[in-house]
């Protein structure tokens, strides 16, 4: 009955995150989730950053939105994330508002001062949990400090949602005494509908008569591009009027890629789109996909999949991570080594084999599973446990 209580009475929330005018998927996610918070008639508000990254330490172009400001959510630019005067600041500010909860989300532990300091204060009123959605524990790409960061900034939370198994087991390295709850990441669903492909071949100028494998996302050496560009350049997939997209900003330099592109002679088979992909752009991509890629040697979970999911593509994924858990192999798709021969094979298969109509069908049945209403209420629940 307390649970009960707990998750259908009004809740205040200070969300402490990435929103507009940043871009990306963590200003994707806090805004999603603050939309299905408030629907669900709860009282949310985002706090994000006046300074996120320091320009020199921002690998892309621009760490701003192009478009305008979304409508129906309250985010206030507020935090400097290199300012401990400014953390002190937010921290008192919201320790006297004094949410039910400060809902934050983790990704990389650059972040921990910021973030743990502004959590300490804020919860030191007595009244106000902590409450961490982990991207990671232990990021992609490792650097010294990072462990004790982490620390400082794990051990200021009462309770965590982890989006994959792999992310629990890091977690549980660092705290064993707070409540947690594994919630796959929630469909990618505002991006709007997918478009005629006929539509989106012309808008990217594309060739209508070949099929379409596409790696979507920002580019660094984890994702595994190399991986799969090796993989392309096999003769079983040559003369099947099959084309690579890539469409995603390089976060490295992207001289070794175009290298291995050359060297193979796949200049007339693979397109790059080296840029930021708008969200009114990413309808476009998936419209046309026949089959999304992700040939990562390292991940956690992915916002890629879940984008897939919501425009009903079906996926060739790397088994490691918590990919494995979101992609059901042989049902919605491939979960195969990090290795070209592997990603080669599936892609073969796909095509020789006329995959695409019955995985489809299977995405369809899984993707009930990704609902952000599920999200909340793992959220609210970590919360009712940390009372």
């Amino acid at each position: 009955m307390y649970l009960y209580r707990i998750l259908y009475r009004k809740m205040n929330i200070v969300s402490l995150g990435t929103a507009y005018p940043y871009r990306g998927g963590l200003a994707s996610f806090n805004e999603r989730l603050a939309r299905q918070f408030s629907s669900e008639g709860h009282v949310i508000s985002i706090a994000t950053f006046s300074l996120q990254y320091p320009g020199f330490l921002f690998p892309g172009k621009t760490q701003y939105s192009e478009g305008p400001a979304p409508e129906g959510l309250r985010i206030n630019r507020l935090i400097n994330s290199i300012s401990p005067f400014n953390w002190i600041r937010n921290g008192f500010r919201i320790k006297k508002e004094s949410p039910d909860f400060l809902l934050i989300k983790y990704w990389i532990p650059l972040m921990a001062p910021c973030l743990g300091t502004i959590a300490r204060i804020a919860k030191s009123n007595g009244h106000t949990k902590v409450i961490c959605i982990f991207d990671n524990v232990i990021p992609h790409e490792k650097r010294s400090g990072d462990k004790m960061l982490t620390k400082y900034f794990v051990n200021c939370i009462d309770g965590a949602v982890v989006m994959s198994n792999t992310v629990l087991d890091d977690l549980k390295l660092f705290r064993n005494d707070i409540p947690v709850k594994f919630n796959p990441h929630p469909l990618f669903d505002n991006f709007g509908a997918k478009v005629p492909r006929s539509e989106a071949l012309s808008k990217l100028k594309l060739d209508s008569n070949s099929s379409y494998l596409l790696f979507f996302g920002f580019i660094r050496a984890y994702k595994g591009l190399d991986l799969l560009i090796d993989a392309f350049s096999d003769k079983r997939l040559r003369g099947r009027n099959l084309k690579l997209i890539i469409a995603g900003e390089f976060y490295e330099d992207d001289t070794p890629y175009r290298e291995l592109v050359r060297k193979n002679n796949l200049e007339n088979e693979i397109v790059i789109y080296d840029h930021f992909i708008k969200d009114n752009e990413v309808t476009l991509f998936f419209s046309i996909a026949d089959l999304v890629v992700q040939p990562y040697r390292t991940a956690t979970q992915s916002g890629v999949t879940q984008i897939a999911f919501h425009f009903e593509k079906p996926m060739l994924v790397t088994d490691v991570g918590g990919l494995r858990e979101i992609v059901a192999d042989g049902k919605c798709g491939y979960v195969v080594k990090p290795e070209p021969k592997s990603i080669t094979e599936a892609i073969s298969d796909f095509f020789d084999n006329n995959r695409k109509e019955a995985f489809t069908e299977g995405i369809k049945q899984e993707k009930e599973k990704f609902s952000w209403s599920k999200m909340t209420k793992s959220i609210l629940e970590v919360y009712n446990e940390s009372l």
